[in-house]
């Protein structure tokens, strides 16, 4: 079972794709939008994704704050997340993301990329991390 990892932000929306085994993740792409509030080509996009790789769940980054309260970004995940099971009819399940941009961002400066190479994948470096979180999970459990 494929399944896709997503980190949702304002204006991107970091997208990564498990393996068919559920072992590993990779990035796939960052989604630019203009408009928070436009969700139509991202979904399009999505879709385009879901179908390519035959996704069956879908992982969505819930941006809690550190003391584990929610804020106006965790409600604004929380609608996307009921947008893509209206969409798609495939289960969506959050995970917490808290420290997927750091460890990404870590990861980015390990590789020493410069600073404006890792604005262009950050996003996508976030959503593996929040897939990968999930996958180690399930393999725990």
């Amino acid at each position: 079972m494929r399944i896709l990892g997503l980190d949702y932000g304002s204006k991107t929306l970091g997208v990564a794709v498990s393996d068919p085994f559920g072992w590993t993740a990779q990035g796939i792409e960052t989604i630019n939008r203009k408009d928070e509030n436009n969700l139509k080509s991202t979904i399009t996009r999505l879709g385009d994704i879901i179908n390519e790789y035959n996704i069956e769940k879908i992982v969505l980054g819930l941006p809690k704050n550190m003391n584990n309260t929610s804020g106006e970004r965790v409600d604004r995940t929380l609608y996307f997340k009921d947008r893509l099971m209206r969409e798609f009819s495939i289960p969506v399940e959050t995970w917490d993301e808290r420290l997927s941009t750091i460890g990404a961002k870590r990861s980015l400066l390990e590789a020493d990329l410069s600073r404006k190479k890792q604005s262009k994948v950050i996003d996508k470096m976030a959503a593996v991390f929040i897939l990968q979180g999930y996958l180690d999970n399930l393999q725990r459990n």
